[in-house]
């Protein structure tokens, strides 16, 4: 006797997910979310690199921060709600695909906002992802009762900062900055202000499954950028360039190391969530900036850049110093059995250091590799320690 499966529905009432849901993992479409948005991150690097790269360092440092808020607060929200109301029926999956193309917009229009300062294509993109966020919320407010005060207050507060975001393009340029940052405050007050009715049903270790499968895709994108370099430089006739190319292997293993070294929780108590969750966008947005670092170290290798050593070596040092100390601040520092959570903004104040010396991607490459070991030989002796 075969058995069929039921047909996905066009639409079903978006009711919450059980927080303690068995075997709840990452769906097809969450992976696919991801993986577009891997578009809007190598466009930011990319352009970080091409600016720094041409000693505009102020303005492209601005101007990445502000890309790459956007980047990660869409992609938050939808990983948050997806883990609490995935119905997964094709309304759903079509509103979803609309944020996706949201996305899209967002990443053409990052070059412009990079070299004109021009950020309406940017805004564009981000209000069409934050609109589908609104539509989902309204489906949560109607098929789940029991957190229908929450879902609402999202729909609403997500729907008024997005009238902000395009009232802020018909202001004077000068007001842009101080505009942006009013509404990312406004932006991040939303849910803060949603929970406190009562949290909305998370699943915890889908959260922190999500967020290891994003920080891998940051990685990814500092190993593209460094190959790519590379390969164009080998392509160019330049000599010289796979010692360079070994450093940045070993500065994104030793970053990877050092944040799946220990199982990723998501804390319990709602304020230490929401620092978390927050948290991670200097998380990711400081690995992106590493691959942008390197590309902008192997420029100079390569007389490319028009920018001095000591900006090339803080190029790839401060990011790696952001961190290591909001990696020390969020995961280490709260459990610190089984690690040596001193050793984490040390290494940080010397990664800074290191751009006052020769070579200072490899001396960077030998302190992450050095933290790295250490961690290791911490969590060998825990056990011993603990039962001493």
């Amino acid at each position: 006797m075969t058995t069929t499966r039921p047909l996905r529905p066009w639409y079903r009432p978006m009711v919450a997910r059980q927080r303690d849901q068995e075997h709840r993992s990452t769906t097809p479409l969450e992976l696919f979310f991801d993986l577009c948005f891997v578009v809007a991150v190598a466009q930011a690097a990319a352009n970080l690199h091409h600016e720094v790269s041409a000693d505009h360092v102020a303005q492209a440092v601005v101007s990445y921060l502000m890309v790459f808020f956007a980047i990660w607060w869409a992609w938050m929200n939808f990983t948050w709600f997806a883990s609490a109301y995935d119905t997964d029926d094709d309304v759903y999956r079509i509103t979803t695909l609309v944020q996706i193309g949201g996305a899209l917009i967002l990443a053409a229009g990052v070059p412009r906002a990079f070299t004109d300062a021009d950020f309406s294509t940017i805004t564009y993109g981000y209000v069409v992802m934050r609109l589908g966020t609104v539509t989902q919320w309204t489906r949560a407010a109607i098929g789940d009762p029991g957190h229908r005060a929450a879902a609402r207050r999202y729909a609403i507060g997500v729907a008024a900062v997005q009238i902000g975001w395009l009232v802020r393009l018909l202001l004077p340029g000068g007001w842009g900055l101080a505009a942006f940052l009013l509404l990312a405050a406004v932006d991040l007050l939303v849910p803060v202000i949603a929970e406190r009715p009562g949290a909305t049903p998370w699943h915890p270790r889908h959260i922190a499954e999500r967020y290891g499968l994003f920080t891998l895709i940051v990685l990814g994108e500092v190993v593209l950028a460094t190959s790519v370099a590379v390969q164009t430089g080998v392509d160019a006739g330049d000599e010289g360039l796979d010692s360079l190319g070994a450093a940045g292997a070993v500065i994104v293993f030793a970053l990877w190391w050092l944040y799946f070294d220990r199982p990723v929780d998501v804390p319990a108590k709602l304020s230490r969530t929401f620092a978390w969750g927050y948290g991670h966008y200097l998380i990711f947005a400081s690995i992106a900036a590493v691959g942008a670092g390197m590309a902008v170290a192997i420029d100079r290798e390569r007389h490319l850049a028009h920018t001095g050593p000591l900006t090339v070596g803080y190029a790839v040092s401060a990011p790696v110093a952001v961190f290591l100390v909001t990696l020390w601040l969020l995961h280490v520092r709260p459990r610190p059995y089984g690690t040596a959570p001193a050793a984490f903004p040390v290494t940080a104040v010397l990664v800074l250091l290191a751009p006052l010396v020769p070579g200072p991607v490899y001396v960077v490459a030998t302190l992450l590799f050095g933290l790295a070991a250490v961690t290791v030989l911490a969590r060998r002796r825990a056990p011993r320690t603990a039962g001493a």
